[in-house]
């Protein structure tokens, strides 16, 4: 069996480089979120300060609960976590000893606390994608205990590795097979009509530049992909649980491929990278270049690669219905009904969850006897089996609680979920073990992209003035830009509120209000502001179809097109009652209280925070989280250039 040492100590490099990210992404963007003067306060759903260890886990178990004791706002409480977990992550790339199990734990626990508070603008799936991630990361990493004793001294690897990231791979083959399955299980006419990429590029929260180019390649080759986009997430993820190394390898290849397509075309945040980073496990040491005991691969194997790829090829051609034309051209239809999709999903899902329970079942012997085989000494041996079991009875606790939101995907699959699973998962639901995946689900933006335009003036007759954003498009000649890793939440917001109304948005209300004050840490989250000396009288949103330009208009500076369909805000000023009515229940507007005369004594921590705030000031987002990425990196090669 290959070795898989070096693979973990690449999946857990990765794993830390993404929180690196998340964290420093975020932390630029706490005051005009979630300051007392943001959009969102956090301050306004924090539960009471904890002072047991029930008070912190009941209702919204957060670290936030703990800062007050440090004499912390909610702000600057999540100030330290972000920072903390910034700190934690970056000595995780740099350093190969901190990636271990007390490292993982704390990055967990940080982003997890962030997370209870984050509101509308940190419930993404790539969020709790990150936190189940995550807590998988704390069972796959090491204690990395190094006792004195020299003969005592505790492995870096483990038997047991092999076991910890089958759950990678269980949770890869959830994400990409939910997210195939929900294009079709939803019904949407684009996924069913292949049509689904002649409107996303255009269409997605944030494109690039290369969008623009994709969007207008041929109708033919952008149905073709979609057809590989079905193959690449419901078929290929069957493959990451294959014994043939071949075909473990293919289904990498594949999944990376799609993942930078994503990349290069959509600015999707640390998402694509995670994706990548949980592809990982289905690598191993060889492949790494790390030179393995030679093993014949057999005739067996060679047909059975070829049996795959063949079958894989013919239901390609024959469920949607591809034909080479004349003209080189491929023309393809989806040629089953929902009726027979459904029946196979019906079939499909619960012998996947059989499925899964087998491989999980055989990776488990394989690791048990190994304990015997590759261990030297008979108390070292006896060591590797209980960790084997230890490690078992986890990784089966949590194999069974990821059925629960797994076998949503079809009633056949619930009804093979075992009670005693329900009822675990229920019990820790709170803490995002464990989710339901499914990606662009319905496709939206089909005949142009919503878009929420706001304007600003000092009179209702004339003078409109409109707020440009950092990244979603807003002027016709703006270039597309190209942000990723970095999440511009409220640029991603903005593109939701665009597919709704403000009535169920109601941090729309509290934004405009914010642009009305001209409060600062919110227009730090914005590029331009009209009325940057004071703030205008009067505010409006308008709601506007956006298009991608033709070729033809390219060439003369505009990216875009634009045609106004209605008012999506109508005009409000920051006394209008109705305003300040709203404003004042969501405690947004409070009563000014009077300040007492004797002077509050900030403590070391508060200055601390407040001075590394004041040092890193407020950067473009991007640049912050490459300048992070990019130190973090050369201290690394630096530090491994001088250890060599």
């Amino acid at each position: 069996m290959s070795r898989i040492f070096h693979t973990r100590d690449l999946f857990l490099f990765c794993m830390a480089v993404i929180y690196m990210i998340a964290f420093a992404s975020l932390y630029i963007q706490i005051p005009g979120l979630y300051g007392d003067n943001g959009i969102l306060p956090a301050k306004l759903v924090i539960g009471k300060e904890a002072n047991t260890w029930d008070e912190l886990l009941d209702d919204q178990p957060t670290l936030l609960k703990l800062t007050p004791k440090l004499g912390l706002t909610v702000q600057q409480g999540m100030d330290l976590l972000c920072f903390a977990g910034l700190a934690v992550s970056m000595l995780c790339v740099v350093c190969k000893s901190m990636r271990d199990t007390v490292s993982f734990i704390l990055l967990w626990m940080l982003y997890f606390s962030l997370y209870q508070v984050g509101q509308t603008f940190l419930w993404f799936q790539w969020d709790i994608l990150l936190l189940e991630a995550g807590f998988l990361t704390i069972l796959i990493a090491p204690f990395n205990l190094q006792i004195p004793i020299k003969a005592m001294k505790i492995s870096f690897y483990h038997v047991h590795d092999s076991i910890t990231l089958w759950l990678v791979r269980w949770l890869l083959f959830r994400l990409m097979f939910s997210s195939g399955v929900v294009k079709l299980t939803s019904k949407c006419p684009t996924w069913w009509g292949l049509s689904a990429l002649s409107w996303h590029f255009e269409s997605q929260c944030i494109p690039t530049p290369l969008a623009w180019w994709w969007h207008h390649l041929p109708q033919w080759f952008l149905q073709l992909s979609v057809v590989g986009t079905y193959v690449i997430e419901i078929a290929v993820p069957f493959l990451f649980f294959a014994p043939v190394r071949t075909l473990r390898l293919f289904a990498f290849w594949c999944q990376v491929f799609l993942q930078l397509l994503i990349i290069v075309t959509g600015n999707y945040n640390f998402f694509n990278l995670l994706t990548i980073a949980l592809c990982i496990p289905l690598l191993d040491d060889e492949f790494l270049g790390y030179p393995q005991r030679k093993t014949s691969s057999g005739i067996i194997n060679k047909i059975a690669c070829l049996a795959a790829f063949g079958y894989l090829s013919y239901q390609t051609v024959l469920l949607f219905g591809l034909n080479i034309n004349d003209d080189f051209t491929v023309t393809s239809k989806i040629a089953f009904t929902e009726k027979d999709f459904d029946r196979f999903l019906g079939v499909v899902t619960p012998w996947t969850i059989y499925f899964g329970a087998f491989s999980f079942a055989f990776e488990v012997l394989v690791a048990l006897v190994r304990c015997f085989t590759e261990v030297k000494g008979l108390f070292w041996k006896n060591w590797a089996a209980i960790q084997c079991v230890l490690f078992t009875m986890l990784a089966a606790s949590v194999f069974a609680i990821s059925l629960v939101p797994y076998s949503s995907l079809h009633k056949e699959g619930q009804k093979v979920v075992p009670p005693q699973a329900k009822a675990l998962h229920g019990r820790l639901s709170a803490f995002h073990l464990t989710s339901s995946y499914g990606l662009f689900r319905r496709m939206t933006g089909v005949g142009g992209r919503p878009e929420v335009v706001i304007e600003g003036s000092n009179s209702l007759e004339s003078g409109w003035k409109e707020y440009e954003f950092y990244y979603k498009p807003g002027t016709l000649n703006k270039r597309p830009a190209v942000v990723a890793p970095h999440q511009p939440r409220l640029d991603w917001q903005m593109w939701f509120a665009a597919l709704g109304s403000y009535q169920h948005n109601p941090w729309f209300l509290n934004l405009a209000y914010r642009l009305l004050t001209n409060e600062k840490d919110v227009l730090d989250l914005i590029q331009y502001n009209p009325y940057p000396n004071k703030p205008p009288k009067y505010l409006r949103a308008k709601l506007y179809k956006y298009h991608f330009s033709k070729k033809t208009t390219k060439n003369k500076g505009a990216w875009w097109t634009r045609e106004l369909t209605g008012e999506y805000l109508p005009v409000v000023s920051k006394d209008e009652k109705t305003l300040v009515d709203y404003l004042k229940h969501a405690g947004i507007i409070t009563e000014k209280v009077k300040k007492s005369k004797k002077q509050k004594v900030e403590s070391m921590v508060t200055m601390a925070i407040q001075w590394l705030r004041d040092m890193i000031g407020q950067p473009e987002g991007f640049t912050f989280v490459m300048t992070v990425l990019l130190t973090s990196v050369t201290i690394k090669v630096l530090a491994s250039m001088i250890m060599s």
